[in-house]
């Protein structure tokens, strides 16, 4: 998929909508953006509207006519849905059949049986990394948050010391990890290896989230000491059910596109011949749609019809979890209208020779670009998908390994620094029962610890491939 993307746009490429200078270029990319920025934050605008009414202020600051301004932004509407539109679905459909059917509380529930006393918030990232494979944010946490409750209330734990685990693991999956909509936006705008990129965002999760999690969470536990807000404890979804699907079961139908795409990863690296029948059969099965879309039907099975999902209540899980994604998809397609606006009106062509002139390294300036849109916008997806718009110029040499920590660089950006302008920061506000200073002194400098951390191990990673 995003092979054939980047050889039709390399075997045809876009005509620049706008001949403007560098100067005048520049003042267009701050005034889109700021019109985003505006829109999202003082008048509380969605992030969609705001994407394509700043789409349309770039192209009119840039000089562009009109209609071909429109042309660009819905072409990359257009291409980005038809890209991830429905890997975005098929993860939701996962998600959705592993929450419904209590096969993430039977995770939860048989890690935690196991661990205890200092391997507790170890433990808690596990789970939290685990669940978060396949489930957006927010679902994550609303699933975990119970948990959370219950195990520090019950072990009498520091909130803190369980629950900045469970939040790292969560984040870190979500900005580094396809099939979450960020990385997925982000590798298709680079051209970068799905399989690739998925492997060295292991890597650099798996560092990422220990230090931001277990390891952090004993200082924030020093800094904010409050006690489990009762309220906030919610029933969990398998509590209704008379039974649940196994541990084994739901892990494998978790984990099952991940080693698919890894291995199709492996396979094209050892084998490296696009004749070869092993390598053929790894390209389809390792696709992220194929990879999907077999771990969705392969948890009906282990999952739903194991917690005694009738045909009936399997159509309706799957129908009620596509509802809540049509906001994400179209900020996500609205995010590569806006892309596609800066690429065709010169801008990435622009970034790319301010690089060359400033010797700043390409990872480097990818990262502070996510960083300034998430601290300007408060979302990891607009930022994830403004950034990969502007860098992707950048891309055109690199090679494999160096384009999929192009995607990272630019995930690990658009994790810093939460504050009041972000949905999950008021979220995580209310769930833990903390003030403003509270949320800002624990959840936002554990944002930005899981930015600097995965940014310096993506630039480490550079030095070595």
């Amino acid at each position: 998929m995003t092979r054939l993307s980047v050889e039709m746009l390399a075997a045809d490429p876009v005509e620049p909508i706008t001949s403007a200078g560098h100067a005048q270029l520049g003042i267009a990319v701050l005034a889109g953006i700021a019109v985003i920025v505006l829109l999202i934050t003082k008048f509380k605008v969605h992030a969609f509207l705001a994407l394509t009414i700043g789409s349309l202020a770039l192209g009119a600051f840039a000089g562009a006519p009109l209609d071909k301004a429109i042309a660009s932004f819905t072409s990359g509407l257009g291409s980005t849905v038809a890209g991830v539109g429905v890997l975005i679905a098929l993860g939701a459909i996962l998600g959705k059949l592993l929450a419904d059917s209590g096969g993430a509380d039977q995770v939860v529930d048989t890690i935690l049986a196991r661990a205890g006393g200092r391997s507790m918030p170890w433990a808690i990232v596990l789970i939290a990394s685990v669940i978060g494979l396949p489930l957006f944010f927010e679902v994550g946490i609303v699933l975990l948050i119970p948990v959370v409750l219950m195990v520090a209330k019950r072990g009498n734990y520091s909130l803190m010391r369980i629950g900045i685990p469970a939040l790292a693991g969560l984040s870190v999956m979500h900005g580094l990890i396809p099939p979450h909509p960020g990385p997925l936006v982000a590798i298709d705008a680079v051209g970068a290896d799905l399989g690739v990129t998925l492997a060295l965002g292991v890597l650099v999760a798996i560092p990422t989230v220990i230090i931001a999690g277990p390891v952090f969470s004993k200082f924030a536990a020093r800094w904010v000491d409050i006690p489990v807000p009762e309220k906030m404890v919610p029933q969990r979804p398998s509590e209704d059910l008379d039974r649940r699907p196994g541990f084994g079961a739901t892990i494998a139908t978790v984990l099952l596109p991940v080693v698919l795409m890894l291995a199709k990863a492996l396979v094209d690296i050892v084998v490296d011949d696009p004749e070869n029948g092993v390598q053929r059969v790894f390209d389809v099965v390792g696709s992220p749609l194929i990879a999907l879309l077999a771990a969705v039907i392969v948890g009906m099975f282990t999952l739903g019809r194991a917690a005694g999902f009738s045909k009936g209540r399997l159509s309706t899980t799957v129908e009620k979890s596509l509802a809540p994604i049509a906001g994400i998809l179209l900020i996500v397609g609205a995010g590569g209208g806006f892309k596609q606006t800066l690429i065709d009106s010169g801008v990435g062509q622009m970034v790319l020779d301010i690089s060359e002139d400033w010797s700043i390294p390409a990872l480097l300036l990818a990262w502070l670009i996510a960083v300034v849109i998430r601290l300007a916008t408060g979302s990891a997806t607009v930022a994830t998908v403004s950034a990969a718009g502007l860098v992707a110029p950048l891309a055109a040499d690199m090679s494999t390994a160096h384009a999929a920590l192009l995607v990272l660089a630019i995930g690990a950006g658009s994790l810093f620094f939460s504050h009041v302008n972000d949905a999950g920061f008021w979220l995580v506000k209310e769930y833990f029962g903390m003030s403003v200073g509270q949320t800002i002194k624990t959840w936002s400098v554990m944002e930005t610890i899981i930015s600097v951390v995965a940014g310096a191990f993506v630039l480490l990673l550079s030095l070595l491939l």
